[in-house]
């Protein structure tokens, strides 16, 4: 592993370790989550689901899932404006880099707790309410292992910086670049490399819960309802409208009634009460 203190994009050399979690790694998780997703579509579209396990336990529900989610997507927000934004773009508006890292540790400190806070609110309730627990599977255990790992990590590289001030690390000038460069199938391996352990932990924890991610519950995040919106109308009629109408009314509906070709009554117990 390259010091601290080696310049982002320096000349150095690198080790074999390097180019393989940081320019190789990342393709390979792509690869498998894509494929991942296919495959799943393809064989098991009847379990692309989250189960919901609502109707076993929903006062705790009520109270973690939406602090789990709505957590984690302030922390993806958070990635997404630290990660893919460069910093020369905020200092170009005016944004200092003091006030930058001040409103990430802040935010990024109330999501992480948030975050974890929901998620071990949700282990909990998987596993002590027993019809719960019973259908969680193997992969799903595995996934809320990772998933809890990766929150656990991240929110110690946020508390890291606040205990280290001015001397913590900027991943902005490591971490994000070599992000960026990903992209463009010209990894920064270099700048990668000169980042901390703790960034590095989380980073490999990060690509290792993608990896999973298509063979568990979590496939549901990538499933959008557009259906919904070009599906014809759903009709309701109601078999008492005609209630109390006079006999002529009820004549009528009798000869619509058989008049449809291959449909015959129900003898449902309102209905026979209604035509005594």
């Amino acid at each position: 592993m390259l010091p601290a203190e080696t310049a982002p994009g320096s000349a150095v050399e690198l080790s074999a370790p390097d180019i393989l979690l940081w320019g190789a790694l990342p393709y390979i998780m792509v690869v498998v989550l894509v494929g991942g997703l296919v495959w799943r579509y393809k064989y098991d579209q009847f379990g692309w689901t989250t189960r919901s396990s609502q109707l076993y336990e929903s006062k705790l529900l009520r109270i973690a899932s939406p602090l789990f989610h709505f957590g984690l997507l302030a922390v993806i927000a958070g990635h997404f404006f630290g990660l893919v934004i460069p910093k020369a773009w905020t200092e170009a508006v005016g944004m200092s880099q003091e006030f930058y890292h001040f409103n990430a540790l802040l935010v990024g400190g109330i999501a992480g707790v948030g975050t974890l806070g929901g998620i071990l609110l949700l282990i909990y309730r998987r596993r002590t309410t027993g019809p719960v627990f019973m259908a969680t599977t193997k992969n799903d255990k595995t996934m809320y292992v990772v998933l809890t790992a990766a929150i656990v990590f991240g929110l110690w590289t946020t508390l890291a910086s606040v205990f280290e001030g001015e001397q913590g690390h900027n991943y902005r000038d490591t971490v994000a670049p070599w992000f960026r460069s990903l992209f463009v199938f010209q990894p920064d391996i270099t700048a990668m490399a000169a980042a901390p352990f703790s960034f590095h932990l989380h980073t490999l924890v990060g690509m290792a819960l993608f990896v999973i991610w298509p063979f568990t519950r979590l496939v549901h995040a990538f499933t959008a309802p557009l259906h919904y919106l070009f599906r014809p109308y759903i009709v309701y009629r109601s078999r008492d409208r005609d209630r109390g109408g006079s006999a002529g009314a009820a004549a009528a509906r009798t000869s619509r009634t058989a008049a449809r070709r291959g449909w015959s009554a129900v003898g449902t117990r309102d209905r026979d009460t209604r035509n005594r």
